[in-house]
């Protein structure tokens, strides 16, 4: 029953997308692992798991578009939900190296030891559990949200208040997690992972495999926040992003649709997180610092917002490009990022991919017989109506 809802909501371009990524995940591996060094066409391993990271970012920039893009809630900080994921990763890897750390001890961590803590926090119990942890994966970030989104959204905090206090909020997780005594390591996060269900993660079969699993899960939240932006409840979504008060009125309960969404959208971002930490080999708290969340705005903003498909392509290549201006030019890659943002906004507002389709649009309108429209501009409720119908 869900499957066929989910691919009754494909449409043409988002299918496309699902196809390519499906074949990216094929494909990159097989040219990793079945190719040898001296072949051209050979990806090296430190290449594929620098991709896995664009693709896990993408992942990121895909859950923030789901609540700015179709909600109107300009999260400021998706940063922390992402980082959340990724220690609940991390701290099951860290269970994971056993004796085999620096102090050996086969309970604690190394740098529990190196505190002088006694036992084990009661938080880190179960992490030693694959399931265990990727529950955590989906539950703490979720349920953070939920808690969030439970005071603000019935507050009524909208604009630029609601954005504000997301981006306070990872500000105090950051804090938070840099002290010693909460126990995840600090300044220093969580490193020097051994294995992973048992496969150690430096080997190439490991990164290959993790790689085609983000692959895979970008691919199935595509389709997921494509079958929740193209139901009846998306239409919703839409008209409270443009008509808040109208969609009120018709007797929709707006903060249980923003609820519902924003820790959806937060349970995608903790699922790029785990996915993030393995291949990058560590998680810090910088991971919540609010420079990232502002990141992961740019690269919605320039793929193109209430798209699904644009931030996915802005996370690809913002991430490229800061990989290449930050090796070549260093000095100047944010005076690029900060060019590239204020050229998006000035010249594309729409993005990449939505000036794309506003373009095509137009071509395909010209000559046509103009037809009344009960969604056009002058008519704000009319995508509430018609969620209500």
């Amino acid at each position: 029953m869900i499957t066929g809802f989910l691919l009754r909501a494909l449409d043409r371009r988002i299918s496309i997308a699902i196809g390519i990524i499906l074949a990216v995940a094929l494909i990159i591996p097989a040219l990793n692992l079945l190719l040898p060094p001296s072949n051209p066409l050979h990806v090296p391993t430190y290449m594929m798991s620098m991709l896995g990271k664009y693709l896990a970012y993408a992942l990121l920039a895909l859950a923030l578009d789901l609540v700015w893009g179709y909600c109107g809630i300009l999260s400021l900080g998706h940063g922390a939900f992402f980082a959340l994921g990724g220690y609940a990763m991390g701290m099951y890897l860290m269970r994971q190296i056993g004796s085999r750390g620096v102090y050996g001890d086969p309970v604690l961590p190394d740098f529990m030891v190196f505190l002088n803590w006694k036992e084990l926090p009661w938080f880190w119990h179960g992490f030693d559990m694959f399931w265990f942890a990727m529950v955590m994966v989906l539950v703490v970030p979720g349920l953070l949200a939920f808690i969030f989104g439970w005071f603000a959204f019935r507050s009524r905090v909208n604009g630029v208040y609601l954005s504000i206090i997301t981006q306070a909020m990872t500000y105090a997780l950051l804090l938070a997690f840099f002290r010693n005594d909460m126990g995840f390591g600090g300044n220093n996060g969580l490193t020097d992972f051994k294995d992973i269900l048992g496969f150690s993660v430096q080997a190439d079969g490991t990164r290959a495999v993790l790689f085609a699993m983000t692959a895979l899960m970008l691919a199935l939240s595509l389709m997921i926040a494509s079958g929740i932006v193209n139901s009846k409840f998306g239409k919703v979504l839409v008209g409270v992003r443009d008509a808040e008060s109208r969609v009120r009125f018709l007797g929709f309960r707006v903060e249980n649709i923003k609820l519902f969404t924003f820790v959806v959208s937060a349970m995608m971002a903790g699922i790029a997180g785990a996915l993030f930490v393995p291949q990058v080999g560590i998680i810090n708290p910088g991971e919540f610092a609010p420079a990232n969340s502002i990141e992961v705005v740019v690269w919605t903003a320039v793929g193109g917002r209430g798209t699904l498909i644009g931030p996915i392509i802005g996370a690809l290549l913002v991430n490229g490009g800061k990989s290449y201006f930050t090796g070549a030019f260093p000095e100047f890659w944010l005076f690029a990022l900060g060019g590239l943002f204020i050229a998006v906004t000035l010249f594309f507002p729409k993005g990449i991919v939505g000036t794309i389709q506003h373009t095509m649009a137009g071509r395909r309108g010209k000559g046509a017989k103009p037809k009344d429209n009960p969604a056009k501009p002058g008519n704000d409720d009319a995508v509430a109506h018609q969620a209500a119908e």
